[in-house]
Formats: C-alpha cells, sequence, structure tokens
C-alpha cells in the first residue's frame, strides 16, 4: 500500500490574519527531544531534520513549535532545517507563556517582561526576523497583562499575528476585550472532543482560525502504538506517565485504533489519516497540527490533507464511539 504521495492542498485564511495555510502543519513538539519535563525521549536531529524537509516537499506550508520543546531545541532545529531548505520559506509558529527550570520543569507565566523576552529569544533561535503566529500557550491569571504584551509585540513588527492555546470561551472573550484575537490552537481528536461543544461554535461564529493539536492524540492513533511498545516507552517520554497509555484505557484506544483500520483500508490509507481527517471535516478546523519524528511518518500522514469521509463513515466511527474517555494531553 502506498502510504504518500504529493498532493495539491488547498490552502485556507487563518482568522482574521493573511496566513493561508495547508489542511496539515508540521508538528514539532516531539523533536524537541528528552531532558525536560514533557520530552517525547531521545531524538535524532538528522531525523528531525528529514522529517521538515520531507513535509515542504509534500506541500505542508506551516511549522508550529513552542519555546519550551525541549526548552529551546525544538525551534533551534527548525532552524537548521529551513537553513538547509532551498525551496520556499514555510510559515513559522511557535509559543510563550511556559518557563522552565534547570531540572526541565514547567511553569506558567504571562508576565509581560517574560513574554517580550521569550520573543526575543525564539527570534533568535528561529533565526528570523519576524514570526508569523505568535501564541500564548497556557491561560493564566495574568491573561490581560500577557495578551496586551502580545499586541505590543505585533505593533512593533517582531511578530505578525497573534493566537492562543488551550484557551475556553471565557478566556478568549477576555483576551478579545484587550486586542483582536486571530486563532486558537486547542486540542482535538476522536478521543478529546469537548471543545465540539462550546469552543469550536464559538470559534466559528467569531471567524477566528483553529488550528488543531494531537489529532492522534499523541500518537495512540496512528495505527504503530500496540501494548508492548506503549509498555516499552521510556521514562523520558512524558507518554509513559499517562494513563490513556496504560491500562484499562489503552485496550479501548487500540480498539477505536481497529475501527479506523477498517475504514482506511477501504481509502488504502491507514488509520492515522481517518483520525486526522475527522478532524478537519469539522468546518470550524482551519488545518491539524501533526507531528513526525521522522520522514516516513510524514509520507504516512500527509494523505490525510485530501482524504474526505462520507457522512456515513463519520456516523459509522461516532457511532462506535460514543462513550469513548477524554484524553487529557500534556501541551
Amino acid at each position: 500500500m502506498a502510504t504518500w504521495r504529493k498532493i495539491e492542498m488547498k490552502i485556507t485564511q487563518l482568522g482574521n490574519s493573511d496566513l493561508l495555510i495547508t489542511p496539515i502543519g508540521f508538528g514539532a513538539w516531539a523533536i524537541g527531544g528528552s531532558g525536560w519535563e514533557f520530552g517525547w525521549g531521545e531524538q535524532d536531529d538528522k531525523q528531525s531534520v528529514a522529517a521538515i524537509h520531507r513535509a515542504l516537499e509534500l506541500g505542508i506550508n506551516w511549522i508550529d513549535t513552542a519555546a519550551v520543546y525541549g526548552m529551546g531545541h525544538s525551534e533551534k532545529v527548525v532552524a537548521l532545517a529551513l537553513r538547509t531548505w532551498s525551496g520556499s520559506r514555510p510559515y513559522v509558529f511557535t509559543k510563550c507563556g511556559l518557563r522552565w527550570d534547570e531540572q526541565g520543569y514547567v511553569h506558567r507565566t504571562l508576565n509581560a517582561t517574560s513574554i517580550r523576552q521569550e520573543c526575543e529569544d525564539s527570534l533568535r533561535r528561529l533565526n528570523v526576523d519576524v514570526i508569523d503566529l505568535y501564541q500564548i500557550h497556557w491561560p493564566t491569571e495574568e491573561l490581560e497583562e500577557g495578551w496586551s504584551a502580545m499586541a505590543r509585540l505585533q505593533k512593533e513588527g517582531k511578530v505578525r499575528w497573534i493566537g492562543v492555546s488551550n484557551f475556553n470561551v471565557g478566556e478568549m472573550r477576555r483576551a478579545q476585550a484587550v486586542a483582536p484575537l486571530t486563532s486558537l490552537q486547542p486540542p482535538f481528536s476522536l478521543v478529546r472532543r469537548d471543545i465540539e461543544h462550546e469552543i469550536l461554535p464559538y470559534c466559528r461564529s467569531e471567524k477566528l482560525g483553529v488550528i488543531v493539536y494531537s489529532p492522534m492524540a499523541s500518537g495512540l492513533l496512528t495505527g504503530a502504538m500496540t501494548r508492548e511498545r506503549a509498555d516499552a516507552l521510556s521514562a523520558s517520554d512524558w507518554r509513559s506517565r499517562d494513563v490513556e497509555f496504560q491500562e484499562p484505557k489503552l485496550s479501548k484506544n487500540l480498539a477505536l485504533v481497529e475501527r479506523l483500520r477498517e475504514i482506511g483500508e477501504r481509502h488504502g490509507r491507514p488509520p492515522g489519516q481517518i483520525a486526522i481527517a475527522w478532524t478537519l471535516r469539522n468546518p470550524a478546523v482551519t488545518g491539524a497540527i501533526v507531528g513526525a519524528r521522522n520522514a516516513k511518518q510524514v509520507e504516512g500522514n500527509v494523505g490525510a490533507a485530501d482524504l474526505s469521509l462520507t457522512d456515513e463513515e463519520i456516523a459509522e466511527i461516532e457511532g462506535k464511539n460514543e462513550n469513548v474517555p477524554q484524553l487529557v494531553t500534556a501541551t
């Protein structure tokens, strides 16, 4: 079965911005590697660069990273990949508001001085003059102070557009009372559907861009995760501590994968593509952030960008999935 091919991806405007993005973006969380609280274990930077290059070769036009991923390492790897890429420059999105200590433990802050320093640090690590989309990673009680700082960075031309991640409707309203909001980055997958009830309808009514993360539930829905692989996750991989990768929830999640595999076989696609396509079928979703640690993973996922599921297939997936537990993701 062929798992990849270059496709002509449609592009969609992200919220009120002038960013025209492909349905899938390259997610750079996992390539941050180990050594911090929410790392994914050891990672080969050469494989990371190859993955980014493959994503760009196959038509993806945006990369989403964050300062905290690998304590700055992910941004440096993205910069290396772009420095050695000869094609058109993709959009680069990153995030702020999560700081770390020497042991790699993470804490949240939206202090204005901190956000400005984070922006300068990200510009330096990414080796770019401007960040295309700068996002607050998680909300705190300092929300208004932090969002005001983001708006100032935008006016100064250090960032082009500003968005938020992991905000609820009330928090988005608070931000919008301070300065215009371009986009939201929430978790969304077949095992975490809570944003369908209030958050996605709100974003659609407000014409906000939505780029969802973990559409394959941090690897659970790819088709590659097994009980043996879950048991063998290293201590430096945050998923080893996540209940969704442990029994009894693991069996339910793997059973869902088999249902996705059945539908995927009809299309000649792996189950991960079905999981991604399911998120993209929601009219409020502008794009999905799909992580990869090597070029092969990119090739196995990128086809979801032009995969359309029928109403019957959606009903089949959802009808067999009414009581799936909520997945709590780390970032």
